[in-house]
């Protein structure tokens, strides 16, 4: 890569015209966004609008104020690590700042801006400028979500797990499809007049080394990290990390992914048995 381009700064495009989001075939076998239950699109108070950006796609929740789910194309063969530069979220200018999360929830507190789709994961393809554009792509604050620092930044939990799919990716040369998002309750912790989400997933898809498509989901838990907000009811512990199969991600969601779930190693379990995940080297494929 050119130090020029390197080390450019973060620079997004006020031109939405030509992002063209996820790919649902972008595997061997046609993978679609996940559908919203019929009883969710009958909510009309979710206000839900999907955006497209460069190789990823998301599902606003404007009620929440957040991303319902985001959805990633990761290609280990064009994959660019780019230097991360400083970092300047911006609104997304195509609905209302009041209906995105701003900087002012972040502010003196153990919170991070956590990316759902990292912003490494959709910086690829055949030009240095097509990777740079989608690396920025991931700083518009409808692809972050309040994370407490020990959850986001923690080898063990979201950023280990996110390293695992990403390595893989590159050792195997393999394209992948990941969708994150918060658990949305009804009892989720108010601070600041917003609605602090407990836990988050992760639904990986991919074409294995075999040719067989694998579909692995992923629970993570912050409740116990958000008593040091005033979180009542949680003494401060550590988070936790499960391995859950598909259906519960449905379950907990009222999200539909189709097929995958006939493609999870998990299948067949009950709708919410947990495996909790000590060592990513535990993960079962």
């Amino acid at each position: 890569m050119s130090e020029e381009l390197s080390s450019r700064a973060i620079s997004i495009s006020k031109d939405y015209s030509d992002r063209r989001g996820y790919d649902s075939n972008f595997l061997d076998v046609t993978v679609p966004l996940p559908q919203l239950s019929v009883s969710s699109q009958q909510n009309s108070d979710l206000k839900t609008v999907v955006l497209a950006y460069h190789h990823f796609s998301l599902l606003m929740n404007r009620q929440r104020k957040l991303a319902y789910y985001t959805a990633v194309n990761i290609d280990g063969r064009t994959l660019r690590r780019l230097k991360r530069e400083s970092d300047k979220w911006t609104f997304d200018p195509r609905i209302d700042k009041a209906d995105q999360m701003g900087p002012e929830i972040y502010v003196d507190n153990t919170l991070d801006l956590g990316h759902l789709v990292r912003r490494i994961d959709p910086a690829w393809g055949e030009s240095e400028l097509i990777a740079k554009t989608a690396n920025d792509d991931t700083f518009h604050f409808t692809n972050c979500s309040p994370q407490h620092k020990n959850l986001n930044e923690n080898k063990k939990t979201w950023a280990g797990l996110e390293d695992y799919i990403l390595n893989n990716a590159l050792a195997n040369q393999l394209k992948v499809s990941v969708f994150s998002g918060p658990v949305f309750e009804a009892n989720d912790f108010v601070y600041r007049d917003v609605q602090i989400p407990k836990r988050y997933w992760k639904v990986v898809a991919m074409i294995k080394t075999d040719g067989q498509l694998s579909a692995t989901a992923y629970l993570l838990d912050q409740s116990q990290l958000l008593a040091d907000l005033g979180a009542r009811g949680f003494t401060f512990g550590e988070y936790r990390m499960f391995q859950v199969s598909v259906a519960t991600i449905e379950t907990l969601t009222n999200l539909d992914f189709g097929e995958l779930n006939q493609h999870d190693p998990l299948a067949g379990r009950r709708s919410l048995d947990m495996f909790e995940i000590t060592s990513l080297d535990m993960i079962q494929v």
